[in-house]
């Protein structure tokens, strides 16, 4: 059976498809469904910043085709795994989970990873060079979830 990972922040146009696309790149998609979602339902529909898609780019990682959505109740019946990027939606994440099994499915990130940092920051409102440590971080996580899943 075809495991399926989503991949959470709050708007789902920066950390969240970074996330999709690197994971994408190190998991036989055949085998993993990957995913990404916001807790936000601020840009449903668009693309992911060109900042996101431009350091993404910069590492072989075409993410311009994904489109921003909203997380959903049902993507906690959907999903095996869901990764939060920070503690707030971690939270938010966890308020609409329904039973024990669900709220099982959700973890940070960087839990998977032994970093001081437990969250990846939000590089939205920051310069080029957030997106860049933005994806260092993430990068380092599907790493280590790429080898859990294989």
């Amino acid at each position: 059976m075809r495991t399926k990972v989503l991949m959470v922040c709050l708007g789902n146009i920066c950390r969240s498809p970074l996330a999709e696309g690197i994971l994408k790149s190190k998991v036989d998609t055949d085998d993993v469904f990957i995913d990404s979602a916001g807790t936000g339902g601020y840009h449903i529909g668009n693309s992911p910043d060109s900042r996101s898609i431009e350091v993404a780019l910069k590492y072989g990682i075409d993410i311009s085709n994904q489109t921003c959505r909203k997380l959903t109740s049902s993507d906690l019946e959907e999903f095996d795994i869901i990764y939060a990027m920070d503690k707030s939606n971690y939270t938010n994440i966890l308020s609409l989970s329904k039973t024990q099994e669900q709220a099982k499915k959700i973890k940070l990130l960087l839990n998977e990873i032994n970093r001081p940092e437990k969250e990846v920051p939000d590089p939205y409102y920051d310069s080029v060079d957030g997106f860049e440590k933005v994806y260092h971080l993430i990068d380092q996580a599907c790493e280590a979830i790429a080898r859990k899943l294989s």
